[in-house]
């Protein structure tokens, strides 16, 4: 079992904050938003309790939430940072080419970042990823820093919910007209 510091947990807050805000806007109809499970394969069962022991990942995950919201499709990854500086190694080749794709079909694709020293949250759009991405690819930083970020996507709990990240959808909107 993990203890309460083990790195297994890291996000699951985080993920449980999003998961309550996915909950209220369906209450509210003004998102379906579905949190994808990891693909596990699993290894070794106990017998006595029909528990997985060992288990690998099956194949590679693309993103933790998908769905619509207001017939625009959506898909996001959320991480939780600790520090200042955030490392683009956290996010995978896969995952960037799977939103980039998203994107090409008219969705929009975004990471949520949790700033837990400083409380607060960041809406990444995913063109702005691509700026940071495209930095390290050619041979750049390899991390992206907390004043890199834009101003008008930081924002923090609240409107009856957690993770209110709909404000953020729409000035990402409002930026491809």
């Amino acid at each position: 079992m993990p203890t309460w510091n083990s790195r297994g947990l890291r996000g699951s807050t985080l993920e449980e904050y999003i998961n309550l805000t996915n909950e209220k806007y369906l209450a509210g109809g003004l998102a379906l938003i579905q949190k994808i499970p990891t693909p596990v394969t699993p290894v070794r069962i106990d017998p006595d309790t029909r528990q997985i022991t060992l288990a690998y990942f099956g194949e590679k995950s693309t993103v933790d939430y998908i769905g619509a919201i207001q017939g625009i499709p959506v898909c996001f990854d959320a991480k939780e940072c600790h520090a200042d500086t955030f490392p683009l190694q956290n996010i995978h080749e896969h995952q960037v080419t799977f939103m980039r794709r998203f994107e090409q079909q008219k969705g929009i694709a975004f990471f949520l970042l949790f700033y837990a020293q400083r409380d607060t949250f960041y809406y990444l759009r995913f063109g702005k990823l691509l700026q940071f991405w495209e930095r390290m690819r050619s041979g750049g930083r390899k991390s992206f820093r907390f004043d890199e970020l834009e101003a008008d996507f930081f924002f923090t709990s609240g409107s009856g919910v957690p993770v209110p990240y709909l404000d953020a959808i729409q000035k990402d909107l409002l930026l491809r007209d």
